[in-house]
């Protein structure tokens, strides 16, 4: 799709066609090499293939943006490829090296900088993929695999910007078990989400909120992002048990808090009754950056936090994160890769 043909002013959270991808292939056992920019199009796959009969794969979520001055920003990129290689290990499928994995980004936010909108209407969401190409009939890992990087111009994840959104606490359904995959960015992780979110926004609510499954007590994510609370003035969000993704915008949130704002920070376990006491909650994550949620609803009845509003705590955070990542504040932490 040509340029000319995107509304910039009105982007959603959905795919728009861009003009080319990133791909290599990997045999087991041997190394990943560099691989090369080809225009955006389908791909040919047997339908055999372990990544469509056993879901062997993987992706990551990252963003670019464009600042007035015309600067193209990457927002801590080395994170993505460390999850993603730490995820690799997890699935059984080989290492993308994290040179080859920034080459890969750099190359096609470079190719594809027409289509990054201007930072205050959205981003260029930005989807690398790992996946077992080779056919397998057998329960292993596949004999070849391919890595793959496309992207798209993107707007809010949540409609309304920093607008407090209205959430519901999942009794029916787990996100994941402790020792499983929860803590990786698999393919298979997400598709299980989607009955009790679609179910939940036709009720009105953005997302759910998953409690964990050994004893549907203590909160673990919100649909595809981190959650935290304000309790006393402290930030705590949910510790990395195994079964939550230690998301990039989380530990950049953590990082914020205790660095810029002096606020004690708790990584621990936090129960759902711990949780509707909180004076403020948010969520994080890649897409959403950080949204307030306003609401709750739990066992029947509604929780309202910071009357409705955004918290203080939120609002600072939001603004000192997005300050950074949109190129208008001084980035102290290093996080920014200007291409």
């Amino acid at each position: 799709m040509s340029t000319n043909n995107i509304d910039f002013d009105n982007l959603t959270f959905t795919f728009t066609k861009t003009r080319s991808m990133y791909v290599t292939k990997c045999k087991q056992g041997d190394n990943w090499n560099s691989g090369e920019l080809v225009p955006y199009g389908n791909i040919s796959i047997s339908p055999a293939s372990t990544v469509l009969n056993y879901g062997q794969g993987l992706f990551e979520g990252m963003k670019a943006y464009k600042t007035e001055g015309g600067r193209i920003l990457l927002f801590r990129p080395e994170k993505n490829a460390e999850r993603a290689a730490m995820g690799c290990t997890r699935l059984s499928m080989p290492e993308v090296p994290k040179n080859v994995f920034l080459e890969a980004v750099k190359t096609v936010v470079k190719d594809n900088s027409d289509y990054i909108p201007p930072t205050e209407k959205g981003a260029l969401y930005i989807r690398p993929i790992v996946f077992g190409s080779a056919e397998g009939l057998g329960v292993a890992p596949s004999t070849e695999y391919t890595f793959m990087v496309y992207c798209s111009p993107v707007g809010p994840y949540f409609k309304g910007g920093l607008t407090p959104i209205k959430l519901i606490v999942s009794t029916q359904y787990h996100r994941a078990p402790l020792k499983g995959t929860g803590g990786v960015k698999a393919i298979g992780n997400y598709v299980p989400g989607m009955l009790p979110s679609g179910n939940a926004k036709k009720e009105g609510f953005a997302e759910i909120i998953y409690l964990d499954a050994a004893e549907e007590k203590y909160v673990e994510e919100v649909g595809a992002a981190n959650f935290f609370a304000v309790i006393d003035g402290k930030i705590i969000t949910p510790e990395l048990t195994g079964s939550i993704l230690p998301g990039i915008t989380r530990d950049s949130v953590m990082h914020i808090a205790k660095e810029k704002l002096g606020l004690d920070v708790e990584e621990r376990r936090i129960s759902i009754d711990e949780a509707m006491t909180a004076e403020e909650v948010f969520c994080a994550g890649t897409a959403a950056i950080i949204s307030p949620i306003g609401s709750i609803k739990y066992n029947h009845k509604e929780h309202i936090f910071s009357n409705g509003d955004v918290g203080p705590i939120t609002r600072e955070l939001y603004d000192i994160l997005t300050g950074i990542q949109y190129g208008n504040d001084r980035d102290s932490f290093g996080w920014i890769l200007e291409l």
